[in-house]
């Protein structure tokens, strides 16, 4: 009797069985900007060893090239990441076998709420990322689709 209430406990906080490593290429033709061009090229290449989830970015646009890091943790704790001279404080949660980062920000005079929604298909090939941006200046919601590499 204890080792099945143990096991029912157990079975009630374990993560679901999801890695986001790996390297994934942006599929464009897959993608929705909203009100933003869609970049030349974009690239993420992550590592995932619960509850640690690492990004490094790299995206080309006709304003130039970017590289970014992100650090997330997913069992919820806040974590912080600058993206050029601004600081972005983030938490990392799983529902289900969806992990959703709420990120805040300040740019300027804008304050910005980013919610990414992170889902792998069933095969484990194409990464999406529903996102839904919040700010002053009004809402948008875009979708990533990448392709492991």
């Amino acid at each position: 009797m204890i080792l099945l209430a143990f096991l029912l406990l157990a079975g009630g906080v374990a993560q679901p069985e999801v890695s986001f490593a790996g390297d994934w290429k942006l599929n464009t033709s897959k993608s929705d900007f909203g009100q933003f061009p869609a970049p030349a090229a974009m690239s993420h290449k992550n590592t995932h060893e619960e509850p640690s989830l690492k990004v490094a970015v790299k995206m080309s646009t006709d304003n130039g090239d970017f590289d970014w890091e992100s650090a997330y943790k997913t069992d919820g704790t806040e974590t912080t990441n600058q993206f050029g001279p601004n600081e972005m404080k983030s938490k990392a949660a799983w529902e289900g076998k969806v992990l959703v980062i709420t990120t805040k920000a300040s740019f300027g005079d804008t304050e910005l709420t980013m919610v990414d929604k992170w889902s792998l298909s069933a095969d484990g090939k194409t990464l999406t990322i529903q996102r839904h941006w919040t700010s002053s200046r009004g809402e948008m919601d875009q979708k990533l689709v990448l392709e492991k590499q």
